[in-house]
């Protein structure tokens, strides 16, 4: 009996999709070399999406929704303020290391509309979460929650600093934060 084939959804290609931009960048995201890393054929790719456009503002949303999501359990997940500014410093340092997807999109972001919005979107509601969170502990300067996940995302992207060296780091700005509101 002849194997059953296995069909295609968009999560296969927008899977797909975020290996090649985190891989080779934006340029990778075409209909033709995705079928080829996929194994299959471009009209599967258009079955799922008008053209290639959608597909990457679907990308886009997609990659919004999932960093969204992210920071909602880190923020479901309660506890302390000074708790929630370490958790969120590792949620960051998790997403943005080298080579991840974050990484790639916020490259992408520089060229393309929906990944802009998508960028923005998510440094938005980071930021809002960042300022609630460090007014609770007494420091309502905006310009601090900047300054921290300025510092988040550029530990995450620093050439040769992995994710636990990136934490770390987050960690001892965000001691230095509390302890000089201690002060």
């Amino acid at each position: 009996m002849p194997e059953k084939s296995t069909r295609l959804g968009p999560d296969d290609w927008f899977n797909t999709g975020f290996a090649a931009l985190s891989a080779q960048g934006p340029e990778a995201l075409k209909a033709e070399p995705l079928a080829r890393s996929i194994g299959a054929t471009k009209g599967s790719f258009y079955w799922h999406f008008k053209d290639v456009p959608e597909f990457k503002r679907r990308m886009a949303a997609r990659w919004e929704a999932r960093a969204l999501s992210a920071l909602a359990d880190a923020a479901e997940q309660g506890g302390t303020p000074t708790q929630r500014l370490y958790r969120l410093g590792e949620v960051i340092a998790e997403a943005t290391g080298p080579g991840s997807e974050e990484a790639a999109m916020r490259a992408w972001a520089q060229g393309d509309d929906a990944a802009r919005a998508a960028i923005a979107e998510v440094d938005r509601m980071r930021l809002a979460y960042l300022t609630a969170v460090l007014s609770q502990i007494g420091l309502s300067n905006p310009e601090f929650a900047r300054i921290v996940y300025g510092a988040e995302l550029g530990l995450g992207m620093l050439g040769g600093t992995d994710s636990k060296a990136a934490r770390e780091s987050v960690s001892t700005l965000i001691a230095a934060l509390v302890a000089l509101q201690d002060a």
